[in-house]
């Protein structure tokens, strides 16, 4: 039913100008309505909507126009479901700058550093309340009647460990290759190529074996948990293991902490092994030393302890790159972007944290005198 305006009176010192509206006054009748109500006489109206069947947010906003050009104006006969309206859209009309409002730009830098920290200081708060909760966990399960998931654990051995033996293998054969051919050049000017062999045995075993096996892992591995436990979050597959009375920390966070935590110092020795090997072949290729020359090499120049330097930081390596890829996937909230922008989080949370820590041994060892 279109709207009809009925002018009852004009305007006079007697009162405003009295307008009457029927029917419809929706987002169709839109279009008539605004010309009949712009058509009104100047000055004050006294608008009747007590003929208006039906009113919707676009009528509302014209009425509460009328009243907002027009001081003096007011609404007579309206029933309750248009006055809500009204009071709506009367309080939603605020004014808006249409450009932000200009600052100086380092007021804006300031305050995105401070966002920044205040970001980094909650997540690490929530982080370490995360691993808190892990070792409790962990140490109740280990307790219980129903024990470790360990076939949970194994199959995420053989998810983390296994499938990840060809691409370690590769990088690090790599790595020990280019780190013999930088070493030989660089030692060839003071002519101490044999050094060359103490140099590949002493970085992979200490260092840069179990080191970049981290960060691989991290890179693989973490990214995974965050996205396996953030698309779960997401489908409420959580919510509905704790509706049936399971731990979603106990059944998907622990057995992957374990597993990395015991696959990583295998893995770490395996990648420290194929650098070692690609170092030994660049050294018989171009430098004419025998691998029998080689072996007997890197046993004389290699302490064990390097070898238990870098055994030890292993494990350490593989909780935090788990702990970091599970936070981040029970961080998940809202949509499936949430997915991807933990995920990436999580790859970066957990090569940094590699690298601190494998900064903080590398200080602690040689403070205790492994050097």
């Amino acid at each position: 039913m279109a709207t009809q305006a009925t002018d009852t009176g004009a305007g006079t010192s007697a009162g405003p100008h009295r307008l009457h509206l029927e029917g419809e006054l929706t987002i169709d009748q839109a279009a008539g309505v605004e010309q009949r109500l712009a058509a009104a006489p100047a000055g004050p109206v006294a608008l009747d909507l007590a003929g208006v069947t039906r009113i919707d947010t676009v009528g509302a906003w014209l009425v509460h126009r009328l009243l907002r050009d027009r001081p003096g104006s007011r609404v007579e006969g309206a029933s309750a479901e248009a006055a809500r309206l009204l009071a709506e859209v009367a309080a939603a009309d605020r004014p808006c700058s249409i450009r932000p409002d200009s600052r100086p730009a380092w007021i804006t830098k300031v305050e995105k550093v401070g966002e920044a920290v205040i970001a980094a200081v909650q997540t690490m708060g929530a982080g370490l309340g995360f691993v808190g909760t892990v070792l409790l966990v962990t140490g109740k399960t280990a307790f219980s009647r129903r024990g470790i998931r360990w076939q949970a654990v194994s199959q995420q051995m053989e998810a983390t460990g296994v499938d990840a033996l060809g691409i370690i293998a590769l990088m690090s054969f790599l790595i020990g290759i280019v780190i013999a051919q930088q070493g030989a050049v660089q030692l060839e000017q003071f002519g101490a190529q044999l050094f060359t062999i103490n140099l590949i045995g002493r970085a992979t075993f200490r260092e840069l074996g179990i080191l970049l096996t981290a960060i691989m892992v991290a890179g693989r591995s973490a990214s995974a948990f965050a996205a396996q436990i953030g698309t779960m979050k997401l489908n409420e597959e959580l919510d509905a293991m704790r509706t049936i009375g399971l731990d979603p920390v106990e059944v998907l966070v622990v057995p992957r902490v374990i597993a990395l935590t015991i696959i990583m110092p295998l893995l770490g020795f395996y990648a420290s092994l194929l650098a070692v090997i690609g170092g030994g072949l660049l050294c018989w290729a171009v430098l004419d030393i025998p691998p029998a020359s080689y072996v007997q090499r890197i046993r004389e120049v290699v302490p064990m302890s390097d070898f238990w330097i870098g055994m030890a930081k292993a494990p350490f390596f593989g909780a935090v790159i788990a702990m970091t890829g599970c936070f981040q996937g029970m961080q998940v909230t809202g949509t499936a972007e949430s997915v991807g922008e933990r995920t990436t989080v999580a790859v970066v949370q957990a090569i940094f944290l590699v690298i601190v820590l494998d900064a903080f041994f590398a200080v602690f060892f040689t403070a205790i005198g492994f050097v």
